[in-house]
């Protein structure tokens, strides 16, 4: 990973990355648009755990090196967000069904074929609904 890639950056990536899924998905190409979306939370949650550096302080190396995994699971942990994850999965079964579908996204999505059910369903659980919650934005919503 470049050294340019600070929090703005993965910020701006996790949006990136949905809006080319979508693109995408409306041209015929789900393989692609499942996988970029999925991306989108990874950058998301890289961005909430860039926040966590201090300016001109020696960052821990083994929190560094955990860092570099595709891992949403483990990224939501490193990131501090796994009991406020819970808690919204608990009190909202529609942003639950989200995250369950989220976090069923891999790197090597990328070896597999995907339905445009699959990447519709991805999608939505991304970027949610103006009546429902997606996983982008309530990571967005607590940068």
């Amino acid at each position: 990973m470049p050294d340019a890639y600070d929090r703005g950056t993965f910020q701006q990536l996790a949006e990136l990355r949905l809006a080319e899924a979508k693109l995408l998905a409306r041209s015929g190409h789900p393989s692609g648009a499942y996988y970029l979306a999925g991306y989108a939370i990874e950058c998301a949650l890289k961005a909430h755990i860039a926040a966590q550096f201090k300016e001109n302080q020696i960052a821990d190396k083994k929190f560094v090196d955990k860092i570099y995994t595709h891992n949403l699971r483990d990224l939501i942990k490193l990131a501090g967000l796994e009991s406020q994850l819970d808690r919204a999965r608990q009190s909202d079964l529609v942003f639950g069904q989200r995250w369950t579908v989220v976090e069923g996204w891999t790197e090597q999505c990328r070896y597999e074929i995907w339905t445009d059910e699959a990447a519709s369903a991805m999608i939505d659980a991304v970027a949610g609904t103006p009546e429902a919650e997606g996983v982008l934005r309530w990571l967005i919503s607590r940068w």
